[in-house]
């Protein structure tokens, strides 16, 4: 068999799940093909929150190939997650070169911020990734507000009137275009590094709300008083490690939690769902935009982390989120794992409640 075959046989079996079989190969496979053998053990060992081990695997690959934007993006996120946020930042970047990443760069007539001065100037910050993420990140845009003459936010439509209080303009993408009379873009996945973000200076303290229209029109402090979100985007990162089977949904569903969900809520975009999380007292979600939304405002919420590829913006064995000061985490202690941490929810909301 071929260098080639047994590479593709190891991917296979990485695919497929089947990890050991998968780490035996690329190891076997660090001699004959060191570059991929090296960043795909990288990969596996993050995956699996082999930590020492993924930093060791992927320094190895980017001594073979320095540039190597896969390499880069992928440790990059495991010092994220590490909390070695001035290593880890520099390192993201890299995320707009990994073909793998699928990221388009807009085009755009000024150049990218790298942290000019901006008395006097325009900035535009641009959507990157998903909701989540904009929500994440958009706790940075009245930072930039009150360094820059003024802020325009390229974001999701459905994120416009929930953004509105941020004090930035707000343009919603592939609805209309970008200003072309800025002096500088940045992605807003970027914002952190260019203002130094560190687990020191992070605050965690809320800074979205529902729109008063909203609340009259959905009758904040009526019915359930849980929300419950357990579906992610099937588009999204990591979705079949991070959605809660219906059966455990089901478990929660019955303490009384409703469903936060559009589908079955009815909401016509993050404003109203922000204003039905308003007139309740605890959120419960998978990693999804909820969790982000729910958090963002001060709400009480509770975060189920999946084993498998947990997202770095979580950090490493933690309970509690520096971005987020009301979140709790609840993390599998392996994969599939949901049992033990709906166990614990529900034991956990039966001393909330009281």
């Amino acid at each position: 068999m071929s260098i080639d075959a047994l590479f593709r046989e190891a991917n296979a079996r990485h695919l497929a799940g089947d990890f050991a079989g998968a780490e035996r190969r690329y190891r076997a496979l660090t001699k004959l093909k060191p570059l991929w053998a090296h960043h795909n053990l990288g990969v596996l060992y993050a995956k699996l929150g082999r930590d020492a081990e993924a930093e060791q695997a992927l320094l190895a690959a980017l001594r073979l190939d320095p540039a190597s934007p896969a390499t880069r993006h992928t440790l990059g996120m495991l010092l994220l997650r590490l909390g070695r946020y001035a290593q880890g930042w520099p390192l993201y970047e890299a995320r707009r070169e990994n073909p793998d990443a699928k990221l388009t760069r807009p085009t755009l007539p000024y150049p990218a911020w790298q942290g000019e001065d901006l008395a006097g100037k325009h900035i535009v910050v641009v959507r990157e990734q998903g909701f989540g993420d904009q929500i994440q990140f958009a706790r940075f845009v009245p930072q930039l507000k009150d360094a820059a003459r003024q802020v325009t936010y390229v974001c999701s439509p459905n994120l416009v009137d929930l953004f509105a209080p941020l004090g930035a303009g707000l343009v919603p993408a592939s609805q209309a275009p970008a200003p072309r009379d800025a002096d500088f873009w940045i992605a807003d996945c970027s914002l952190a590094l260019r203002l130094g973000v560190t687990l020191d200076n992070l605050s965690g303290q809320p800074y979205l709300a529902a729109p008063p229209d909203r609340l009259a029109r959905w009758g904040a402090g009526a019915g359930a008083r849980i929300g419950l979100a357990w579906r992610a985007s099937a588009t999204g990162f990591n979705a079949r490690n991070k959605n809660l089977p219906d059966d455990l949904a089901r478990q929660l569903l019955a303490l009384g939690a409703r469903s936060l969900h559009p589908e079955d809520t009815g909401a016509a975009d993050f404003a109203d769902t922000a204003a039905i999380v308003a007139g309740l007292d605890l959120v419960i979600s998978i990693d999804t935009a909820v969790a982000h939304l729910a958090a963002a405002m001060g709400k009480p919420t509770w975060i189920l982390i999946p084993a498998l590829d947990a997202d770095w913006r979580w950090l490493a064995g933690r309970t509690d989120s520096p971005w987020y000061r009301t979140a709790r985490l609840y993390r599998q202690a392996g994969p599939g794992g949901w049992g033990p941490v709906v166990r614990r929810v529900v034991e956990d909301v039966a001393e909330f409640s009281a």
